[in-house]
């Protein structure tokens, strides 16, 4: 295997695996690597750790993802190199910031809710939608959704049982230990976002596991009241206890407090839309395997010392090998502004003084 990548500073650590940032060497550009020891999973782990591999390259096309650029294993180690997002995440801007005007909380919620919609669309539920599995680019202008370790294939009228994900943003049905509709799960998870956005604070923050429990079974939360009827409308009816009940994602998306101008944007609901259908599959390698850039095949080969035919094989059968990836980051980093160019990016601020805020915090 050439190494091709260099580890440069730690981001963060887990039971299991640590996040580093690196730099490519070749282009010099920098990406996440999460590095798990193999020796700490258990055989139902590297299963899981397995399926989170393969969701992650079914769906990373989409422009609202954290993309999955290579795969390396050794005998000690499984290493996936990904998508590096500098802006952050939305939980730490939050915490520093205070709460999003509406405005802004409306434009990256479209391209949050987005995201979850190509999921399902895919037969995949995410199960750990939060504001710490949110990123933002280093711009500012979109925000990517990241960590696919709770993420599991569902099929329309079967049931999930597994409980997985965090306490704060789980559904009701999840404290019950029932089995539960994936999708309608991620609904009330996206709906415990949207107050984090515009209010933020979590509805729910027991001090304990129990207590936490106590509160969303009970399924009554404050919507402070600086926030417009609408948005309050769309929330509550995203976190209603009964599954049956809630919004599924057309509803989310054709709300009325949704198809509002964003400060952010001049696209409606329905302009936002078509948009990230145009541009979901931005990565033109992904999904028309016709396309390919014969002269960055032969850059890379050259700077590989490989043939080019190796290269190309590498990219049409998607290897997620470090061809695949060489030739994704130049085409991502080419193409990032590809198409429409984003929005001015808009201020975190908050849109009250603090005194006016829940005690809770996130």
């Amino acid at each position: 295997m050439i190494l091709i990548i260099t580890i440069a500073i730690k981001q963060g650590k887990g039971n299991f695996a640590v996040v580093k940032l690196a730099r490519h060497t070749i282009i010099n550009l920098e990406v996440a690597i999460k590095v798990i020891s193999r020796k700490s999973l258990e055989a139902d782990q590297l299963r899981k750790l397995n399926r989170e591999i393969d969701i992650m390259k079914r769906v990373g096309s989409h422009r609202n993802i954290v993309r999955l650029y290579q795969v390396m294993q050794s005998d000690r180690h499984v290493m996936l190199v990904t998508e590096y997002c500098k802006g952050g995440e939305l939980f730490e801007h939050l915490k520093n910031k205070g709460p999003m005007s509406e405005s802004n909380s409306r434009f990256y919620f479209h391209q949050i809710v987005d995201a979850v919609k190509y999921l399902h669309s895919n037969g995949i539920v995410h199960r750990d939608l939060k504001t710490e599995n949110l990123l933002f680019t280093s711009d500012m202008k979109s925000v990517k959704l990241a960590d696919f370790g709770f993420s599991n294939y569902y099929s329309v009228h079967s049931f999930l049982s597994t409980w997985c994900g965090s306490p704060p943003y789980a559904a009701p049905e999840l404290f019950e230990g029932k089995q539960y509709d994936g999708p309608k799960a991620d609904i009330w998870s996206l709906g415990v976002v949207l107050y984090v956005l515009v209010c933020g604070a979590l509805p729910f923050d027991g001090n304990t596991l129990q207590s936490l429990k106590t509160l969303v079974l009970k399924g009554k939360f404050r919507v402070p009241f600086f926030i417009s009827l609408d948005c309050e409308h769309l929330i509550r009816h995203m976190m209603v206890i009964d599954p049956e009940k809630r919004f599924n994602l057309q509803q989310i998306l054709q709300h009325r407090w949704m198809l509002s101008p964003s400060s952010s944007s001049s696209h409606s609901s329905t302009e936002s839309e078509k948009l990230s259908d145009r541009l979901k599959n931005v990565h033109i390698d992904d999904n028309d395997k016709d396309d390919v850039d014969n002269s960055l095949v032969e850059w890379i080969a050259s700077e590989l010392d490989v043939d080019s035919e190796t290269v190309l094989s590498s990219i049409r059968n998607r290897s997620y090998d470090q061809y695949y990836a060489l030739y994704s980051l130049v085409n991502d980093s080419s193409h990032c502004s590809a198409t429409l160019s984003a929005p001015p990016s808009p201020p975190l601020l908050p849109i009250v003084p603090s005194t006016n805020q829940r005690k809770s915090s996130i």
